[in-house]
């Protein structure tokens, strides 16, 4: 089985354990093994290195959640439109042309379980890699009309707004507004987009596209706040990295930042709080300790009720979409990311 086979299987709406429509699944799923099939044509180069470091990343899989809202967003309109497999091609292009760039400035080793584009190739290509897809997603994005680069090009100036918040820090502002920003830019801004090209090139009507994209952009924040709080909660590789490597690295996330805010004169939120200031814990001891504290903490409650608060108010995005298989789809997938935190 390739990458890519198991990437469409694992994206069938059933496979996520949710109760959709056979024939909206079949669709959704037929939608996305085109997609894949068309991403490696786009991906792919004339020159034999840029062509392997750009599938790199690909051919490693990933959840393709983009693509998932472009195909359930088309559903309000004609999921056979040949646009929407395109679309979902800029958005799935963009994404991974961030991470080639994310890894580069995080240092990182590792990317869906196997080495990093910059750990194989050096910084300065796999820089260049993600240039390369961003063209190529702007490239594709031009077939689509004047309508679709503007999106783009917008979606892409959030994107690095966001990276650049995250770079650079609070700055004396509120350090959870801030993070909760940078998650708005960085993450939720594609996922905005990748909704509303769903029922954009579907031909949904106006309203509909401005329903869909606000449901997109809250349940974007909702699954990277769900993604940061299962690196704490899991007990495996269920987050796709080791429990705790947030923490251990030092990389504020919701539940540290309501730990740190809190002013419970509790000892074990007394020692939490220390823990937490002293930056990395890269002492596996004080690692253990601080996620064990932090794993049964209020501010680790208090998180989780502000991500099913969010996940709330995306399912209130629907409400201007028909009711039907694709609208039931899209609101079961908000407690599915939301609470597969525990």
């Amino acid at each position: 089985m390739t990458a890519g086979d198991s990437a469409r299987r694992e994206l069938a709406l059933s496979s996520l354990g949710l109760d959709v429509d056979p024939a909206l699944d079949e669709s959704v799923s037929a939608t996305l093994a085109a997609v894949e099939t068309a991403l490696r044509d786009h991906v792919s180069s004339a020159d034999p290195l840029v062509a392997e470091a750009a599938r790199h990343l690909a051919d490693a899989g990933g959840k393709r959640t983009r693509p998932l809202l472009v195909a359930l967003g088309a559903q309000f309109g004609d999921p056979s439109s040949p646009k929407i497999v395109d679309a979902a091609n800029v958005v799935e292009l963009t994404h991974l042309a961030t991470l080639y760039h994310d890894d580069v400035m995080d240092e990182a080793a590792v990317r869906r379980g196997a080495s990093s584009a910059n750990a194989r190739w050096g910084n300065s290509v796999a820089i260049l890699v993600g240039d390369y897809l961003f063209a190529q997603a702007a490239d594709l994005a031009a077939t689509l009309g004047t309508e679709a680069v503007h999106l783009q090009a917008q979606t892409f100036a959030r994107l690095v707004h966001g990276q650049i918040a995250e770079t650079v820090g609070p700055r004396g502002t509120d350090p959870i507004e801030h993070h909760l920003r940078v998650i708005t830019e960085k993450t939720a801004s594609l996922f905005a987009t990748s909704a509303r090209f769903g029922g954009l090139f579907s031909g949904a009507r106006p309203e509909i596209v401005e329903a869909l994209a606000g449901y997109g952009e809250t349940i974007g924040i909702v699954f990277q706040l769900s993604d940061d709080l299962l690196d704490i909660a899991s007990e495996s590789v269920q987050s796709g990295k080791t429990p705790g490597t947030d923490l251990r690295e030092g990389i504020p996330t919701l539940p540290m930042l309501y730990a740190l805010a809190d002013d419970d004169i509790d000892a074990s939120a007394v020692r939490l709080r220390e823990l937490l200031s002293a930056g990395p814990l890269t002492d596996d001891a004080l690692h253990a300790e601080a996620l064990t504290l932090l794993r049964e903490s209020a501010a680790m409650k208090r998180a989780r009720e502000t991500v099913r608060g969010y996940a709330e108010e995306a399912r209130a995005r629907l409400a201007p979409l028909p009711d039907g298989p694709a609208k039931r789809a899209m609101e079961s997938l908000c407690d599915f990311i939301a609470d597969r935190t525990g």
